[in-house]
């Protein structure tokens, strides 16, 4: 048996290209190295073991078993900004636990609920630009996401603390989306204000100010509790475990960090991503647009959530450049083999989600935009993993199916937009996950109306 191949770079270097070209660098190391790699990121951690084909990645994260476990100390990086009680932070009992108390709000007829909303907000965010004035749209979907969130998960609207609120994790998602805090995190010993250059304290306050507002919502809602409100908040607070006990303050404030983050930035970004491919491929927008036009006025949700084409373009976003690069690790408990590699315990293991999907073999020429690959085949939990899979598999991805298919849905209903610069885009580091190289411009070209089934454009100033 052997162990995983990898660079004989220094940790330092491996690190370095690991913060600044992640995608191009585990091309380069399955090229090099095959199906299984590993790369030493830091000293005192194992160097973290890498696996993408379908079969690796079913052995690793279909479940917890006696070889693997799936530790939330391991998620550390996030713990800063989450907190040490959010669903990604947990392990075993814990994490499970927090799970099941999470999962209701976020499936089912809670979440068709907020239909209205999404499609409310998204007609508001994108009637603000003029016929003939570029933006980047990944402005457009973070303002659409980011109310979605204020109003379905915290129930707020408006007023002082709504805004107050809406501005401070604006800023705190803006800040940490900059690969040198990612480097902090790797590098704890710079987590800490130098002279002028305040990046790690500022966030810090930034964070605190967050928190102030979050806990004195709880508290307010706690004095004077309302049986009718159904946002996340108030759902979560009434919510009980098998024991009969709710969460409390520090738990319902780190799992709405995490529902804001993962499920605002996430989302925001590939409905980002989502519009560009649209724009960008003339026959796409055609037959996307005709789909949502067979449908008239005022379809109902669930219809538009079905649509097969629509459907098909947003799995093709989330496979091409995955928002999320990796699945949350696993840890080796007893020696195990993964494609021919020994694992000893203790070993770091991560699913690289990026290679699976740019894998030939399961999509041919896979850096091409192509939404009919997902018409013609029906691709395992284990080949398309856009939400990673087993025990961390994201809770809001139902949530996030669903708002991502209405909010692009009511933009091209409502709005005929162009891209405004027609070169090409390409993934980066965006924090701790990815988003585009550069702004995606658009405009809007006319106004759409439908009547009917026919379409009728007009010009609108």
């Amino acid at each position: 048996m052997q162990s995983p191949k990898m660079p004989n770079t220094p940790t330092a270097l491996q690190l370095l290209n690991w913060v600044f070209r992640p995608m191009p660098y585990m091309e380069e190391c399955t090229k090099r190295y095959g199906d299984v790699f590993a790369l030493k990121l830091q000293k005192k951690i194992p160097p973290i073991v890498f696996v993408s084909h379908p079969q690796d990645l079913q052995q690793i994260l279909a479940h917890d078993t006696k070889e693997l476990e799936a530790p939330g100390d391991l998620n550390s990086l996030f713990e800063g900004l989450l907190g040490k009680r959010s669903l990604i932070s947990l392990s075993g009992e814990e994490h499970q636990r927090q799970r099941q108390l999470m999962m209701p709000p976020l499936h089912g007829e809670r979440m068709r609920a907020y239909s209205q909303i999404i499609n409310d907000i998204t007609t508001k965010v994108i009637s603000q630009y003029p016929v003939g004035q570029p933006f980047n749209i990944r402005t457009v979907s973070q303002e659409i996401t980011l109310r979605v969130i204020m109003q379905a998960v915290f129930g707020l609207d408006e007023g002082l603390r709504a805004e107050q609120l809406q501005q401070k994790l604006k800023e705190i998602l803006e800040n940490g989306s900059s690969v040198w805090r990612v480097v902090l995190l790797y590098f704890p010993a710079l987590q800490k204000d130098f002279g002028p250059i305040k990046i790690w304290g500022r966030q810090q306050k930034l964070q605190q100010e967050a928190d102030k507002l979050i806990y004195e919502e709880i508290q307010a809602r706690r004095e004077h509790p309302d049986s009718s409100r159904t946002d996340i908040l108030s759902l979560l607070m009434d919510a009980r475990d098998t024991q009969g006990q709710p969460m409390t303050d520090v738990e319902l404030r780190d799992e709405l960090m995490t529902l804001l983050v993962a499920g605002h930035e996430t989302t925001a970004t590939a409905i980002a991503w989502a519009m560009y491919w649209i724009h960008k491929l003339p026959q796409v927008k055609e037959q996307l647009i005709a789909e949502l036009d067979s449908l008239g006025d005022n379809p109902d949700p669930n219809t538009i959530y079905k649509l097969p084409y629509l459907s098909a373009v947003c799995s093709e976003t989330l496979r091409i450049y995955p928002v999320g690069m990796l699945t949350f690790p696993r840890r080796v408990k007893t020696p195990i083999t993964v494609s021919g590699c020994e694992l000893p315990p203790g070993t770091p293991v991560i699913g690289s989600i990026y290679l699976t999907h740019q894998r030939e073999d399961i999509y041919p020429q896979p850096k091409q935009f192509r939404p009919e690959r997902f018409l013609e085949k029906q691709f395992s939990p284990f080949e398309y993993i856009p939400f990673g899979a087993g025990a961390r598999r994201c809770i809001g991805l139902a949530f996030a199916q669903w708002e991502m298919k209405l909010a692009i849905a009511k933009m091209l209903t409502i709005r005929d937009l162009d891209l405004a610069d027609r070169t090409e885009v390409k993934p980066k580091r965006r924090g701790l996950v990815t988003g585009p190289n550069r702004p995606i411009q658009m405009v809007v070209k006319s106004q759409r109306q439908i009547k009917s089934r026919s379409l009728e454009t007009t010009t609108v100033g």
